[in-house]
């Protein structure tokens, strides 16, 4: 009996620590850094390579396949009121002067549980804040528990209010999947709003559109937030055909071209930018809740060419 595998591998030189599920024939891998936010570096799937590392781009500036908590994206200038308090976040995104992507992508996850099987392997990650951080001075757990099996890749998260009063939030994920020819890949939304943006890519209103087709990359850039009618999104490439979806109901699409054009992120989330004040998307969580939201990479097929 063949089972999947959890490997452990701490990299001495970057001082990384990571944790590899791969299937018994090693056709399927998944690995994750533990102490960058718990967040998935490479993703194979029946041999197709999804997720890669990126060369081009270091993980402070792509924030590559991190969950997005307690915000996604930006919150303007870092400043948000909430109740009768107003609360000022670190301001990382430093150009623009905006806070930028949550608190938890640069924290060290540690492992709680694993599980292998002749059909899955999974790993359980958890983190624990207790230091109530500037501008989110509330305490709260966070776990990850990734699930490897042949065919997709399940990421399930569960976010517990530990402390007395509530807070807001949303939450989101960071992916960047590989193409080998981004040209000549398609990818597959249904909405028919978008936001608009100024010039510190913050939204300021919405515009109708109409997408309910594949649509191809081509040259065109993208930074945009999308108004999901569907909970799902499909990515063909040249290699590969995925689909991506989640189990939550009222969904936000980010996508993004970075410069290097050999990756593309599409990003699942509960809210756009700036939710903390405009109030799209916006969740509040009260002590001792639990808000649990999952996503799945499927692949569908084995590409475009076949």
């Amino acid at each position: 009996m063949l089972l999947f595998d959890i490997e452990s591998i701490e990299d001495k030189n970057s001082a990384l620590d990571h944790l590899k599920l791969q299937s018994p024939n090693k056709k399927s891998h998944a690995t994750i850094a533990l102490n960058l936010g718990g967040s998935l570096q490479e993703l194979s799937i029946n041999d197709k390579s999804i997720i890669k590392t990126l060369d081009n781009m270091d993980y402070e500036t792509s924030y590559a396949s991190s969950v997005l908590f307690p915000f996604s994206n930006r919150i303007k200038e870092g400043k948000y009121t909430f109740g009768e308090n107003e609360y000022l976040l670190e301001t990382n995104e430093k150009e623009e002067k905006n806070a930028l992507h949550g608190l938890v992508y640069n924290k060290t996850f540690k492992v709680i549980t694993k599980e292998i099987t002749e059909a899955h392997a999974s790993a359980t990650l958890e983190y624990k804040e207790t230091h109530k951080p500037k501008g989110f001075p509330f305490n709260y757990s966070i776990s990850l528990k990734y699930t490897l099996t042949d065919t997709d890749l399940k990421l399930k998260v569960s976010v517990k209010n530990t402390d007395t009063k509530p807070f807001p939030f949303n939450i989101g994920w960071h992916p960047y999947f590989s193409s080998s020819d981004l040209y000549n890949s398609f990818i597959g939304i249904k909405s028919n709003k978008k936001f608009v943006v100024d010039k510190a890519m913050i939204p300021i209103k919405t515009t109708d559109i109409s997408l309910d087709e594949s649509l191809q990359i081509k040259d065109n850039s993208f930074d945009d937030c999308f108004i999901l009618n569907k909970n799902n999104v499909n990515f063909k490439t040249p290699d590969y055909e995925i689909e991506l979806s989640t189990s939550y109901k009222e969904n936000y699409l980010q996508i993004y071209t970075p410069k290097d054009r050999n990756h593309i992120a599409i990003e699942p989330t509960t809210a756009p930018a700036n939710s903390f004040n405009n109030n799209y998307g916006l969740q509040i969580l009260k002590p001792k809740e639990t808000h649990k939201i999952s996503w799945m990479i499927n692949l569908r097929s084995y590409g475009l060419h076949n």
